[in-house]
C-alpha cells in the first residue's frame, strides 16, 4: 500500500503526515507514505487543493485534513 500527502509543506499538510502515520501506526501495518510538493505532480493526481490523501492512487481527501478514524477506514 502507497499513501500520497500532496501539499507544498504548509502547517496543513504536516498535521496531515502526522494523522495518517499515526493511523498507520495504530494500524500496525508496513505503509509506504510519499510526501509530494511538486504543483505539477499533484496536479496529476487529479488534486487541486491542498492538503490531500491519496491511498493507491485513489484521492481520498482534498483541502482538509482527515481524522485519524477517517484514515484508518481507508486502510
Amino acid at each position: 500500500m502507497e499513501i500520497k500527502i500532496c501539499g507544498p509543506g504548509c502547517a496543513k499538510c504536516n498535521e496531515a503526515m502526522q494523522v495518517v502515520q499515526a493511523a498507520v501506526e495504530a494500524a500496525g501495518l508496513q505503509v509506504e507514505i510519499v510526501k509530494v510538493t511538486d504543483f505539477q505532480a499533484i496536479a496529476k493526481l487529479g488534486v487541486f487543493s491542498t492538503p490531500a490523501v491519496v491511498v493507491d492512487g485513489q484521492v481520498k481527501c482534498v483541502g482538509k485534513v482527515p481524522a485519524v478514524a477517517e484514515v484508518s477506514g481507508w486502510l
